[in-house]
């Protein structure tokens, strides 16, 4: 496995949901350390690698989010079953009969299952009807609730889907948890990889933020403190390419980043668009666009900050999102690279303003 894969591996598997990011916040550190200049955090936990470029020259932030979907624990049940509240987006069709870990107050960890009733039992309306998230639970494999409570579980720990990473029979494909929003931390940390040494009128912002599946509010925070002329927001976009999914998603793996045109929390800055558009024509780097009706990015948060921040979404197109296991596609995430690399090597006070202020 090379460094890459290494690194990938480690962030996906790390365990963070919104408000316990902990765990994936130091494996980011570890990656940030070699290129940052500085790293530094909000009050809220997220992390900030800072690459300094010339004294007066404009400030970049790219940022992807620390947190992944999961569950928090709620409540212990007489027989030690555990009930959960989900934290971030959820489709309870996607939910029964897969594994789970449980982390204590102390870290430590209890593989799980979300319970599910056989067909056997179930009647022919029954087996139509989706079972509300209020009615799942977890067995982790105790015989009441005594024994889980000896076990150092209590309401408020955290849960998350449990997903070993790999790559898939074309080696570029590559399966895991906590996608969206770990590759989105991965591009920060290569982007500062590749930019260290460079002469760069830019200050790059390398950001992990947290708790952006429950309202982009690590993005508010990170994005207040540094107060940044430009904002580069990284993501998992929709993969249209399987079975089904029709004209509700184009994007496909393998086909480049997505450049993302609106979603529900902006509308992308048509400046910084153009310039991103001009740039990966120049160089051939491919890409695609993206449009979220529903969901939204760190940008949504950071554009809107002190006197408004010139802001797009660039995301990496991703199978089975908000699941316990989705897939991407390596030459997406390398280009994805590229792109944001090259449009910050370009990037001085005069382009920033044109950006800015002659769109």
């Amino acid at each position: 496995m090379d460094q890459t894969l290494t690194m990938l591996k480690e962030l996906t598997e790390a365990k963070g949901v919104p408000g316990n990011e902990r765990e994936a916040r130091e494996v980011m550190r570890k990656y940030l350390e070699p290129y940052a200049d500085e790293i530094t955090y909000d009050n809220l936990g997220s992390i900030i690698g800072v690459l300094k470029g010339k004294e007066n020259g404009p400030r970049v932030m790219v940022c992807g989010h620390l947190d992944e979907i999961g569950f928090m624990v709620t409540k212990i049940t007489d027989k030690g079953f555990i009930k959960f509240q989900p934290l971030g987006g959820w489709w309870n069709q996607v939910m029964l009969s897969q594994q789970v870990v449980v982390v204590n107050g102390k870290g430590e960890c209890f593989h799980g299952v979300i319970g599910s009733k056989p067909p056997h039992i179930l009647s022919a309306d029954d087996r139509k009807k989706p079972v509300e998230i209020k009615d799942m639970f977890i067995d982790i494999g105790v015989k009441d609730k005594e024994e889980v409570e000896k076990l150092g579980i209590k309401p408020g720990d955290m849960i998350v889907p449990y997903c070993e990473f790999r790559t898939l029979a074309n080696e570029k494909y590559m399966l895991a948890k906590a996608w969206d929003n770990r590759i989105g931390c991965a591009i920060a940390i290569e982007v500062l990889k590749q930019l260290k040494g460079q002469a760069i009128d830019a200050t790059v912002y390398g950001v992990g933020t947290v708790q952006e599946e429950v309202g982009l509010r690590g993005a508010k925070t990170s994005g207040y403190k540094l107060n940044p002329d430009i904002c580069i927001a990284t993501d998992v976009g929709i993969a249209g390419d399987t079975p089904g999914v029709g004209d509700a998603a184009t994007g496909e793996l393998g086909k480049g980043p997505q450049i993302v045109l609106y979603d529900s929390s902006m509308v992308g800055h048509r400046g910084l668009r153009e310039f991103v558009l001009q740039v990966a024509d120049e160089l051939n780097i491919p890409y695609q666009f993206e449009a979220i009706a529903g969901g939204g990015l760190d940008s949504g948060a950071i554009h809107t900050t002190h006197q408004g921040v010139p802001s797009i979404g660039i995301c990496i197109p991703s199978r089975y999102i908000h699941s316990n296991a989705s897939v991407i596609h390596r030459d997406d995430f390398e280009n994805a690279v590229k792109l944001i690399v090259e449009v910050i090597k370009r990037l001085n006070t005069e382009v920033v303003n044109k950006i800015t202020y002659e769109w």
